[in-house]
């Protein structure tokens, strides 16, 4: 009985303290990670979608747009955030005002970088935008050498430019095509004037003879004025600064006058398009013209799956450019991948020193924005299509 009791108080004293100690709370859950917010990045491009060289335009939009849909698809993550990028397609319809007022509108945009314009006369004047608003400006196509020698530090072009391409077109229509007595056209815009001006040095430092030199417009479609003051001075060789929209009715033009000389021009008129805007008036080595890029041998498979599958894409062959725009983009994207950064002021001098291998080549910039040791495809036609000569560096 006594150590009943015992046991009894026992058990009531062990009730009691566990009646009087507070219950531990379990550990608070740890909070989940909120998701990293995904980061839009505008990437403008400019060309001319409208107009009589549309169909170079568009050419470069879809560079452009194969590009971002590639990028995305990949799943990219700059500065710890993942990316998504967007383009912005504006429209210059290849004239100096339009392209300003559309590099206005991508600046107040607040886009990241801009690729473009195509053409000289609209890179130019916007060019100057680009560089008070601080964005990086890549042009796939713009060859006047002024762009990049106006001292901003934003501007950058993946081609060479008109004193590589009318210095290598001058000499070999003098040295390879036996001209001896050169004419000399051109539109009178920023391109066209500038790369019939380095050609004509070129002819004359090779020795060759300028009988003529005359001017039109870029939406001009009567030739026959000039074409004919030219014809009485037996030119073997006619050349013309401008695109293929009034190179292919000058040809035309042309024949219908008797003028057999050959035709040249530079990369505005090395179109595939030319053979139609000529009328099929174009003869075998006819007309020579120069690309301003090349692609190396090493190089060809990869442009070859390019051009593949733009077809795929697009349901068209490339015109001119759009490899370039596709690369320049990847450049652009490249340099904010090193940098880490999307911001313009801190991924430019990423850019500035990039080495990217793309499916154009190598592209590395100098001081001035120029691609190094830029490459120039000679170019003819037979049979109404394109044919590669030679590839210069």
């Amino acid at each position: 009985m006594q150590l009943n009791l015992k046991l009894a108080v026992l058990a009531a004293a062990v009730a009691l303290a566990a009646c009087g100690k507070k219950e531990e709370a379990a550990p608070a859950a740890a909070p989940a990670a909120a998701p990293v917010a995904a980061q839009v990045v505008k990437i403008g491009h400019v060309g001319p979608t409208s107009g009589a060289i549309a169909h170079l335009g568009k050419d470069n939009e879809n560079g452009a747009r194969m590009a971002i849909e590639e990028l995305n698809a990949a799943g990219l993550t700059i500065g710890g955030a993942p990316v998504t990028f967007e383009l912005l397609a504006e429209d210059d319809a290849a004239d100096p005002r339009q392209g300003v007022a559309a590099a206005q509108k991508l600046i107040d945009a607040k886009v990241a970088g801009v690729i473009g314009h195509l053409n000289s006369g609209t890179t130019i004047p916007a060019s100057q935008l680009y560089s008070d608003a601080g964005i990086p400006q890549i042009s796939p196509s713009s060859t006047n050498p002024k762009y990049t020698r106006q001292g901003f530090a934003t501007a950058f072009r993946v081609v060479a430019d008109d004193v590589h391409l009318g210095t290598t077109l001058g000499k070999y229509a003098v040295e390879t095509l036996g001209g001896k007595n050169v004419a000399v056209i051109d539109d009178r815009t920023a391109y066209g004037q500038g790369v019939a001006d380095e050609f004509e040095k070129a002819v004359t430092a090779a020795g060759g003879v300028i009988v003529g030199r005359e001017f039109t417009n870029d939406k001009a479609t009567d030739f026959n004025a000039i074409l004919t003051t030219l014809k009485a001075r037996n030119p073997d060789v006619v050349f013309f600064g401008g695109m293929d929209a009034v190179a292919g009715p000058m040809l035309r033009q042309m024949k219908q006058l008797g003028i057999n000389a050959k035709f040249m021009g530079g990369d505005g008129i090395c179109s595939g398009e030319l053979p139609k805007l000529a009328g099929d008036t174009i003869a075998d080595d006819q007309v020579y013209c120069a690309k301003a890029g090349g692609i190396d041998p090493a190089d060809q498979p990869g442009m070859d799956k390019f051009l593949a599958d733009f077809k795929a894409k697009f349901g068209a062959d490339v015109q001119i450019y759009a490899p370039y725009v596709y690369d320049a983009v990847n450049v652009m994207v490249k340099a904010m991948q090193e940098a880490n950064s999307t911001d313009p002021a801190v991924y430019l001098p990423a850019l500035k020193a990039i080495n990217y291998k793309g499916v154009t080549g190598p592209i590395a910039f100098d001081e001035k924005g120029d691609i190094k040791n830029g490459a120039l495809t000679l170019i003819t036609y037979r049979g109404g299509e394109r044919h590669e000569l030679a590839v210069i560096r």
